[in-house]
């Protein structure tokens, strides 16, 4: 999905404070630049249009703002069962998770002007939803032209660049295919006077060693990294899930995470744990509550 870029927002005057965790923190404002900016739902559309043609159609940035817009008073009435404390996510966390786009695509273009020609410089980046991470880059300028229509010179700026932006992105999908999609998880234990942590011991095993153990088997090809942890909490970075399940439905963050859910719910553990997802692409377990 195309997305108008941090510092596009910022020079046009689209954007908003949110608050995430006592902090303010300001972020773009799609649904402000979509009604507002016809340029902007130009440049969308083009992108879509180029990219379509060569084989990656695009979900649409407007029809997904327009089903965030749906679903936000439902959102706003939910709270958490202990804290009541409303669920915190930024927006482009909201967009990527009614999205479910595997990639965002940011665009940052600015049109100078040297007497009557313009030349448009433009910066596009693949960013992977679920990581964060850069997968594919393009940057570059328009001829100086005495066209003014943006949309005319973005075409041009981008047309000798996207077959190898669309490469990197068939890169990193046949790299996902083969060895997973990359996600994080984090476990943390809640103080609950159980006496329950990461070292409890089943069977002979420390109950983190246990865990290691489901995440071999369950990650492709055991592949992922295990962070120092204590015995109330553990972090693996570049965990790599199976993209389907075995019913052959797609497998997200928490409907893998969900899993080892389920595995410590049952013997000899008999755990409370509930999942939390934090974006797309990671999840926090929490032993000792639900």
């Amino acid at each position: 999905m195309v997305v108008p870029g941090e510092v596009w927002c910022n020079n046009n005057g689209y954007v908003q404070s949110y608050s995430e965790m006592g902090t303010t923190k300001v972020a773009p404002d799609y649904s402000a630049a979509l009604s507002s900016d016809m340029d902007l739902k130009l440049v969308i559309a083009k992108i879509n249009e180029l990219m379509a043609d060569r084989g990656f159609p695009l979900k649409d940035l407007a029809a997904t703002m327009a089903i965030m817009e749906r679903q936000q008073a439902e959102e706003m009435a939910i709270v958490s069962k202990t804290s009541g404390a409303e669920i915190a996510e930024s927006l482009l966390d909201r967009v990527r998770r009614v999205a479910q786009a595997d990639i965002i695509i940011e665009i940052n273009w600015d049109v100078t002007y040297q007497g009557p020609k313009a030349t448009l410089k433009y910066v596009m980046q693949g960013i992977d939803s679920y990581t964060g991470k850069q997968i594919a880059g393009s940057s570059g300028a328009s001829s100086p032209s005495f066209s003014a229509d943006q949309v005319v010179l973005l075409e041009e700026a981008v047309l000798s660049r996207i077959d190898d932006f669309n490469n990197r992105l068939q890169d990193h999908f046949n790299d996902m295919f083969t060895n997973g999609r990359e996600v994080s998880l984090d476990i943390r234990v809640f103080d609950n006077g159980s006496g329950i942590d990461l070292e409890s011991e089943y069977d002979g095993y420390e109950l983190c060693e246990l865990i290691d153990e489901w995440m071999d088997t369950n990650t492709v090809m055991g592949r992922y990294t295990k962070l120092t942890g204590t015995e109330t909490r553990v972090s693996y970075e570049q965990v790599r899930i199976p993209l389907y399940k075995e019913n052959g439905a797609a497998m997200d963050t928490e409907g893998w995470a969900r899993q080892l859910r389920s595995y410590l719910r049952k013997e000899p553990f008999m755990l409370p744990v509930k999942v939390v997802p934090n974006g797309l692409g990671r999840c926090t377990l929490i032993i000792g509550e639900k």
